[in-house]
């Protein structure tokens, strides 16, 4: 916003709606009331002798009401702005995001990370919105790397979710009964799978609930026989202690799930119609497969060697609920212990 908008929005705003000035600027009615949110301030802040009564509750006009001047506002977004280009202005520090970026990192794994590759430097640190306001600083730039993204958005957006068919399945058990341990993700051998559709052909998709470690294979087409033969072939190359039970959709692709229960002693559960989030760590992976995929993709000719890259560089990307260390990693772990030990995303600490 420039700051003769902001002149003309100090002129009207005694007078005048937020959504009239926006119609006057030619903004949305959402920028100017975050303008004046953000930038609005109380003169008697200035008073060091009034700061016993500053409460909101006394009401006396201009003395102790929010107030918005332009020059101020200017003065105050040119100092934020200076703040973020000051963190991402050390040289080795854009070296180090933008080549992630274009590895696929997405913001959050890159700032995590940094702490672990530089722990004693810290001028290598940027939390994930500084990272996401360095890419939109800029048209330019925005346009260089944002493709690079989950989402590859020029403009930054909210995004609402996505629901999944459901179908009625024989032999179905409920999510609500399967085990505390698949629940809490303190055991590896816990997987939820589902089917990536592609053009000419279907990626079938097993991910464990505890390392988020991925497993994939091609089919040739969607039907419930192509599914369980793929999933046998996925499931015999684990030790028994990691194929303990398997979370599907109600897709019908998942109609002989049974089969598994006799060959494997793999127990089967379906998650509820219309709750993709009971699922919530296959559809994550699918979403990062989508990324070297997307939907529509011809996959007539995509060889299982180039599947078997792209799943072994997903799996090889360092993720914050596993400590910034990779699914890979958490894997081999697995592989000789019963026990993950994970991050909660949500946990954070203050100084």
């Amino acid at each position: 916003m420039s700051g003769e908008e902001r002149d003309v929005i100090q002129a009207m705003l005694p007078t005048h709606s937020l959504r009239q000035i926006a119609t006057a600027l030619g903004r949305s009615p959402a920028t100017i009331s975050r303008e004046v949110a953000r930038n609005s301030w109380r003169p008697s802040h200035l008073a060091q002798a009034y700061r016993p009564y500053r409460p909101a509750r006394l009401k006396t006009d201009w003395w102790t009401g929010r107030a918005y001047v332009a020059s101020r506002a200017e003065a105050a977004a040119r100092s934020r702005h200076h703040g973020r280009r000051a963190r991402m202005s050390h040289d080795p520090l854009v070296a180090y995001v933008t080549e992630r970026l274009r590895r696929g990192w997405s913001p959050l794994v890159i700032s995590g990370r940094l702490r672990l590759d530089h722990p004693d430097d810290e001028r290598m640190r940027a939390c994930p919105e500084t990272i996401y306001a360095w890419i939109y600083v800029t048209q330019d730039r925005a346009a260089g790397l944002s493709g690079y993204l989950a989402r590859a958005h020029r403009r930054r957006r909210h995004t609402g979710g996505r629901r999944t068919v459901g179908s009625p399945i024989r032999l179905r058990v409920g999510v609500s009964h399967r085990p505390k341990t698949a629940d809490e993700r303190s055991q590896a051998g816990h997987w939820e799978a589902d089917s990536v559709i592609c053009k000419h052909g279907v990626i079938h998709t097993l991910v464990d609930r505890a390392t988020r470690f991925m497993l994939t294979a091609l089919l040739p087409d969607k039907t419930a026989a192509a599914t369980s033969a793929a999933q046998t072939r996925l499931l015999d190359g684990l030790p028994t202690h990691m194929r303990r039970t398997i979370t599907y959709d109600n897709g019908s692709e998942f109609a002989a799930h049974h089969t598994l229960v006799e060959s494997h002693g793999v127990l089967t559960y379906f998650a509820d119609p219309y709750s993709s989030w009971q699922r919530g760590t296959n559809e994550n992976r699918n979403g990062v497969l989508r990324r070297y995929l997307p939907k529509g993709t011809d996959i007539t000719h995509l060889d299982p060697t180039e599947l078997a890259d792209i799943t072994t560089e997903i799996n090889n990307r360092p993720l914050r609920v596993l400590g910034y260390h990779t699914p890979a990693e958490a894997h081999q772990q697995a592989l000789t212990q019963h026990t993950i030990k994970t991050t909660n995303p949500r946990r954070c600490t203050s100084t």
